[in-house]
């Protein structure tokens, strides 16, 4: 298990480079220059040149990279074209806002979703089957803006229980922060709670179809350890994958999220960066996020042999 782990974590850096060397492409040949968008429309061609002769512009695509991967190996992510600050700087400040809405997030989904994932699948064909199944439905196909305009118009504008929008930092309280999350948390969290839900039920239908279920209930064994020791645990593989694939849909949804919800993230840091097509900033925030689900993927790997001792690599 350790070679394993060892090799699954050195896999992460040509994966990484490969994840680098797209990125930097796609932003490079898209249409636009960023140095007519800092000229402004009052710049003249002679300013337009000199501003891409300081930013680098000028040269061949290949150099381009090369020191953009030279600076990258020294933890320098560039400086912001439009700020002209360093992009760490930037990103180290929305850092707090985006990290716990995807706490928050997280742990609302899985908290949620695993137990209505083994209620469906043990009352599998009963009413509170099909109730959980039309909320997964619910949660998985309504666009997470949708959500979120519904909850703010019902609990901030009419109820006036939560803030419309905003965040408070953790400086500011606790209970302050949480107030400020709670309807975000939850207008991006319905949709990967529908996704675990339902794989919940899906895979906890199959395991209490095996042999060993049936012999565990003819010994006498009551329900909830049937369901939590023996079932869940063995169905335990397929819902960490899928929480592990649902982080790329709560990677993008904080995109979406943030800008709704006038929180001041890396998901607006990132909405803004395209706006002003700043290159560093676009390409070190895809660079963190392409490598946080990365991680995460890896770390599900190496847990699939904890969880179940017949994997072996």
């Amino acid at each position: 298990m350790v070679a394993y782990a060892i090799r699954r974590l050195l896999g992460v850096i040509p994966v990484m480079g490969v994840v680098a060397v797209f990125v930097f492409l796609l932003l490079h040949l898209t249409p636009g220059d960023p140095a007519v968008i800092i000229g402004s429309d009052f710049a003249t061609q002679e300013d337009i040149e000199r501003i891409r002769v300081a930013l680098g512009l000028d040269r061949p695509l290949y150099e381009q990279f090369a020191i953009w991967i030279g600076h990258l190996l020294q933890g320098d992510l560039g400086t912001s074209i439009m700020s002209r600050r360093p992009v760490a700087e930037l990103i180290a400040q929305r850092v707090e806002p985006t990290l716990v809405l995807a706490i928050t997030t997280m742990a609302f989904a899985v908290v949620l979703a695993v137990p209505l994932g083994v209620i469906a699948g043990w009352k599998a064909g009963s009413w509170i089957d099909r109730g959980v199944m039309v909320f997964a439905v619910f949660g998985f196909s309504v666009p997470v803006f949708v959500i979120a305009y519904l909850l703010m118009y019902l609990f901030a504008i009419e109820l006036r229980w939560l803030p419309v929008q905003g965040y408070k930092p953790l400086s500011s309280g606790f209970l302050a922060t949480m107030r400020s999350v709670l309807l975000p948390t939850i207008a991006l969290g319905l949709a990967f709670m529908a996704l675990i839900a339902r794989i919940t039920r899906a895979t906890l239908i199959d395991v209490l179809a095996e042999d060993y279920i049936r012999t565990a209930r003819a010994k006498g064994l009551a329900t909830p350890r049937i369901l939590l020791k023996h079932a869940l645990r063995n169905a335990a593989v397929p819902i960490v994958t899928v929480i592990g694939i649902g982080v790329a849909l709560l990677l993008g949804g904080v995109v979406i999220t943030e800008t709704v919800f006038n929180i001041p993230g890396l998901g607006r840091l990132t909405v803004e960066a395209i706006l002003a097509r700043d290159y560093p900033v676009i390409q070190a925030i895809i660079l963190i996020f392409s490598g946080i689900y990365v991680v995460i993927n890896v770390l599900i790997d190496i847990l699939y042999t904890m969880l179940d001792p017949r994997i072996r690599y």
